[in-house]
């Protein structure tokens, strides 16, 4: 199989879609990038939830291992459904944000929940405004992927990884910001 696929007019996520495979199931964030309102932070409010929920059973050693796994697994993932849905980097697509926000709570925590709704905000501005670093994180693959001369975008392991980098870069803009503000004493 080579490495993208030229698919024909994007379709839309629904449920129906989601259950037609696998990585379609961890790419729309087991169904909450289907919100037909703001998927991304939709997912992102499950990831804080899951997190909440996982975080009484797993140290910080099966963190790791979870999110390691789950960076791969979310690339192959985000990739598969990208070319399934023939669209480069679709919004049902939570995946990356759930991802990159488990990375933030792992890495503040202990944060009570005025630090962790804080985090929250910086990390939907970080992503959805697409700041500086974000903006070139979410462009570097994106531009590699286009149809020349109207054919539809290849979308290949470049542009599934690029779906998740920017939300990683996010990430760490958020960090800094929280390490800056803990610095300050704030």
């Amino acid at each position: 199989m080579s490495e993208a696929l030229a698919l024909p007019a994007p379709r839309r996520a629904d449920a129906r879609f989601m259950r037609g495979h696998p990585a379609r199931w961890l790419a729309l964030g087991f169904g909450s990038g289907l919100s037909p309102v703001a998927p991304g932070t939709v997912g992102t409010l499950w990831a804080w939830l899951s997190f909440l929920v996982l975080d009484v059973w797993l140290d910080d050693a099966a963190w790791g291992l979870l999110i390691a796994l789950g960076l791969g697994g979310g690339w192959w993932a985000c990739t598969r459904c990208a070319q399934h849905l023939g669209t480069a980097d679709p919004g049902a697509i939570v995946w990356d944000e759930v991802i990159a926000f488990w990375i933030v709570l792992w890495l503040l925590t202990p944060a009570g929940l005025m630090e962790q709704t804080l985090a929250f905000a910086l990390f939907r501005f970080f992503d959805a405004a697409k700041p500086g670093p974000v903006r070139w994180a979410d462009g570097l693959f994106k531009r590699r992927g286009l149809g020349a001369g109207g054919q539809p975008p290849r979308i290949g392991w470049a542009q599934g990884f690029g779906i998740v980098l920017d939300d990683l870069v996010a990430a760490l803009c958020t960090l800094l910001v929280l390490a800056l503000l803990r610095f300050a004493g704030v």
